[in-house]
């Protein structure tokens, strides 16, 4: 595959306090995936996770596939991308979720070149395409595919984002997201900056008409999604481009404010390092 033959970059930060080996994994779980709501993929998930996938899954017993899963995410939190992505990839529509997430926070943050990152996020959605087919009950299948398609559009011109339908195919893998895990604070997230983009690119007016894109919306998803994780970076460096995004410099404050929380907490793995960084670079 593409991504592969291109050089990843490393991890740039020291990842020593991420590693969770063995039980610390599982240990930590609930604080790591509070935003995406992620279950833990012990047997008796993988079985079940085997199960709905038919002939798409891979051939591995449950014990054997919830190490396999268990592994990738130990990657993806240590900040081994890479090695997340490749090892999500190689179980198919069941790794997608690590394999995506992998990649794609990859992409946003450690990828330069502007084609590349857009050819990342592309294969990352189709990834996330196989995923909804074959896991359709899966909330995470259809956030992934949101999350992949939604950074692809923002590395488009938004004319061509929606002449492609694609804020359409965003929306409705969220709402499908929200309504098979109301708590997912990502797709919470996500929904918050669809609406808000949607109106800081073509306003409030013809935002409305066209796509449904209010800016209470934005408000009452982005509230929900700090509720949920008051902890996350990525909840309060959003919430500051939600206000920017509807308010511009009347909201400065408020943003720089949002942006001074989400560098200041202690991040959890690797993702939350990255996302604390970007807060930070957002104030100088």
């Amino acid at each position: 595959m593409a991504a592969k033959s291109s050089k990843w970059a490393a991890f740039p930060h020291d990842a020593k306090a991420f590693a969770y080996a063995g039980d610390a994994l599982k240990k930590a779980w609930p604080a790591l995936h509070a935003g995406d709501a992620e279950p833990y993929p012990d047997a008796k998930r993988a079985a079940a996770l085997l199960k709905a996938a038919g002939k798409s899954a891979p051939k591995l017993d449950a014990d054997a596939l919830a190490t396999a899963l268990q592994d990738a995410w130990r990657a993806f939190h240590h900040g081994d991308f890479q090695a997340a992505f490749e090892a999500g990839e190689k179980l198919g529509p069941i790794g997608a979720s690590v394999a995506v997430k992998a990649m794609g926070i990859h992409a946003t943050y450690l990828v330069e070149d502007d084609a590349e990152r857009l050819k990342r996020f592309e294969q990352a959605a189709k990834l996330a395409e196989a995923a909804i087919k074959a896991l359709p009950d899966e909330a995470n299948s259809h956030y992934r595919y949101a999350f992949a398609l939604g950074r692809y559009s923002q590395g488009l011109s938004i004319a061509k984002a929606l002449k492609q339908g694609i804020a359409g195919k965003v929306r409705t893998a969220l709402d499908t997201a929200l309504e098979l895990q109301p708590k997912h604070a990502e797709a919470h997230i996500a929904l918050a900056v669809y609406h808000a983009e949607i109106i800081d690119k073509i306003g409030a007016m013809i935002g409305g008409l066209t796509y449904g894109a209010k800016a209470s919306e934005a408000e009452a998803h982005i509230k929900t999604a700090l509720k949920l994780t008051p902890d996350s970076p990525i909840a309060h460096a959003e919430h500051a481009n939600v206000l920017l995004l509807l308010y511009g410099d009347k909201k400065e404050d408020a943003a720089a404010t949002a942006y001074e929380k989400a560098g200041k907490l202690k991040p959890k793995d690797a993702m939350e390092s990255l996302d604390g960084s970007h807060a930070r670079s957002q104030l100088e």
